[in-house]
């Protein structure tokens, strides 16, 4: 097995030695791009920097240290065929942390581990040492972690956590995005508008939110929502992936012209399907996302919204700074716009 260490990290990326210890100590010629992604490789190797005990550090300002917890399986968060959004948010978290001089330690957790005693949060840096330290969450975490975090730390998470509404955080505004994808939509022509999405191993807070935002705007629009043009969310919810888009491609064989999915990954996923099922986008059926992720292959420039998962990772930095230094303040919820980019996936509907 190799060493785990600097070298490693740096040979792993393509980096000098020096550029990955400038990474752990916020200098200032580093991107915050070239930090997330060091934070992220030492998080998956299991690398553990150790801060200088020399008295010029002793003696520097008094600053927040973060742990960034990111609740998923490595293996899918690393898989490349796009930039995965919390890495995007972790940039801005690192961005923050290099122009305040915070130390930021990330820890990936995989989404069956549901308490503190479990071995994945053994190693977790600063989890035992609570001295001017909070917590950020990437992704939905089990109530049951949220809950035994919440009690010993400053929390912020970068995701609305679906049923622990006490805790401090940061989130883009699901239902203004929402709302420009269905304008966007029904400028084209669509008046018969499906939505979907699909169950996760953590529920998916964004995903209700994305829904109940689906829901308010086609009121507000009075478009009629059929019962069986909804995928993958109760009461029509699916086995498996595949049953969903099977399911997806039977309503819009029956009319549906356009789709709403809660996610840029769905909306991939339902246009590989429907190509593989003759069923050709947009020319047949349109199709939406929610996110703005990159692909790192070719493929369609999907219509989607555009979060700004920097800006929320500086918030959400920003905000759990403050919680650090008044613990027990009043409880704050932001919530930030993302902007529609139009693709290629949306047409008017076939005559």
């Amino acid at each position: 097995m190799s060493e785990v260490n600097q070298q490693a990290i740096a040979n792993r990326l393509g980096l000098s030695r020096a550029t990955v210890s400038r990474c752990f100590t916020n200098h200032a010629g580093i991107s915050a791009t070239t930090r997330a992604k060091v934070f992220e490789l030492a998080a998956e190797i299991g690398y553990v920097h150790l801060e200088s005990r020399s008295p010029t550090v002793r003696k520097a300002k008094r600053s927040t240290n973060f742990t960034v917890l990111i609740c998923t399986d490595t293996e899918e968060y690393f898989k490349g065929e796009y930039q995965s959004p919390g890495a995007q948010i972790l940039e801005g978290v690192s961005e923050y942390g290099q122009l305040h001089n915070a130390r930021v330690d990330v820890s990936f957790i995989p989404p069956d581990v549901t308490d503190l005693d479990h071995p994945a949060f053994q190693d977790v840096v600063g989890l035992k040492d609570r001295k001017n330290r909070g917590i950020l969450l990437i992704y939905p975490f089990p109530i049951t972690v949220i809950q035994e975090l919440a009690l010993r730390f400053p929390l912020v998470s970068l995701v609305d956590q679906q049923q622990h509404a006490s805790i401090d955080c940061v989130d883009v505004d699901h239902y203004s995005g929402i709302s420009a994808s269905i304008d966007h939509l029904v400028k084209a022509g669509h008046s018969r508008i499906g939505f979907c999405t699909r169950d996760y191993a953590v529920p998916a807070s964004w995903s209700f939110r994305r829904y109940s935002a689906f829901i308010e705007k086609m009121a507000r629009l009075k478009v009629k929502v059929r019962p069986n043009d909804i995928i993958g969310i109760h009461p029509r919810t699916f086995k498996s992936t595949e049953a969903n888009l099977e399911a997806a491609a039977k309503q819009t064989r029956d009319g549906v012209t356009a789709w709403v999915c809660a996610a840029d990954h769905q909306a991939l996923d339902m246009i590989q399907a429907f190509k593989k099922l003759g069923i050709k986008v947009p020319t047949d059926v349109s199709v939406t996302g929610f996110d703005g992720i990159e692909l790192s292959t070719s493929g369609p420039s999907l219509s989607t919204i555009q979060i700004p998962f920097r800006s929320i990772g500086m918030t959400g930095a920003e905000r759990l700074a403050a919680r650090v230094h008044k613990r027990f303040g009043g409880k704050q919820h932001i919530y930030i716009s993302g902007e529609l980019r139009e693709g290629d996936t949306v047409s008017g509907p076939k005559a």
